[in-house]
This record gives structure tokens, sequence and C-alpha cells, in this order.
């Protein structure tokens, strides 16, 4: 498909909404995708890191034994 000017191609014969809009859409839900996945991969390291420190206090502690 060829354009004669910019107008006609922003206008995409007449289906300017539906083209743009999907482009849009598409758009957001790309972001929200990285987003979404940022998001939980820093959860997995904070849970990954307090599970680390709990097992760091576990291993710390003298035998239950060496309590009594």
């Amino acid at each position: 498909m060829k354009w004669q000017n910019w107008a006609e191609f922003w206008a995409m014969g007449g289906y300017a909404v539906y083209v743009w809009g999907s482009v849009g859409v598409t758009a957001l839900l790309l972001a929200l995708e990285v987003w979404q996945a940022r998001w939980a991969h820093r959860q997995t390291l904070a849970q990954l890191k307090a599970e680390q420190a709990v097992a760091q206090c576990l291993a710390d502690e003298p035998p239950a034994e060496e309590w009594m």
C-alpha cells in the first residue's frame, strides 16, 4: 500500500481508529509484561534473600542439646 502523504498514512484508509488503537493496546500490554516480569523478579530475589537469612540464622544457632 502506498500513501501520497503523511495524512493518508495516519488515516490508514479510514481505519485509523482500529489500526492505531490496536497498536496502542499492544504497546501497553508489552509494557505491562515487562513491568510484571521485573516485579516478579524483584519479589523472587527478596524471598530468596529472606530464606537465606533464616537459613544463616539457623546455622549460627548452637544445637538444642547445648541449651540445656
